[in-house]
């Protein structure tokens, strides 16, 4: 009789062990840990820099007296290239940190001034160069064939070389030279573009940026025993077009198939 109990309970366990199985095989898996790293991207671009007109100020030193005024100035435009980090909040709002180099933009101003009944000219020249550092926000304004719009904007900083200024008067045959500065400046950034899915992690983008990056000064010292006056570039701007490569670093694999529930 008790060997026949026995039995009897051993089955009834396995049975339970069988349905409590079966039960269990009707659900899915969680799905995996997210890794640490899916959301964030590698950003490239190069870009060509539309400088904008900028305020050209004469510094005069007080211990100068001169009537010397601007009567034009210009800048060629640059190029520049850079790189940075993102991350992907969700599907509409990113953000990046962005550093990029502007290469040497050639800037070049004439005026004059009245002495002793006569008008003397003075000519200007020299070579502007910049690091932009750049902390991003963006808005993706949702995809359609592959194509998603956003616009953007950007606070950070901007560090201004001047080098190789010259101050020329042909008139008197005298000349000047800067003390090739270099200044940190605030910078700012507003975005406009469209990205283009290439693949699930790598994307590209046409984008236009307006940059404002501060200003740079220069004290020119002259050849002879006279005064030095200083020189503002102020108000620098540009009207950037970039191209960049976006790669997102760490793509998901796609989740397992749900396990096939039991029959019978």
């Amino acid at each position: 009789m008790f060997s026949k109990r026995l039995r009897i309970s051993s089955l009834a366990a396995m049975w339970m062990l069988a349905v409590g199985a079966a039960h269990a095989a009707d659900f899915a898996l969680p799905p995996p840990p997210q890794p640490c790293c899916d959301n964030w991207y590698l950003r490239g671009f190069v870009g060509v820099g539309l400088n904008g007109d900028y305020t050209l100020d004469y510094l005069q030193n007080p211990a100068n007296s001169s009537n010397f005024v601007f009567d034009h100035s210009s800048i060629a435009d640059s190029t520049f290239i850079g790189g940075g980090i993102g991350y992907e909040f969700n599907n509409w709002l990113r953000f990046e940190a962005t550093a990029d180099y502007r290469s040497k933009a050639r800037v070049y101003a004439f005026g004059h001034y009245t002495f002793g009944g006569g008008t003397f000219l003075d000519t200007y020249e020299g070579d502007l160069k910049s690091w932009i550092f750049l902390a991003n926000a963006f808005v993706d304004l949702g995809t359609w064939e592959c194509f998603t719009p956003f616009v953007g904007a950007g606070i950070g900083g901007a560090y201004n070389t001047l080098s190789d200024f010259t101050d020329i008067n042909p008139s008197v045959a005298g000349f000047g030279i800067g003390r090739n500065p270099s200044e940190w400046h605030f910078a700012y950034a507003l975005y406009a573009g469209v990205a283009y899915n290439v693949s699930k992690n790598f994307k590209i983008d046409l984008t236009y940026r307006y940059l404002n990056y501060g200003s740079i000064t220069d004290t020119v010292d002259c050849a002879g025993n006279c005064n030095p006056d200083s020189f503002k570039f102020d108000k620098l701007y540009s009207n950037d077009i970039m191209l960049g490569l976006r790669w997102t670093c760490c793509e998901l694999p796609p989740p397992p198939p749900p396990p096939l529930r039991s029959r019978g």
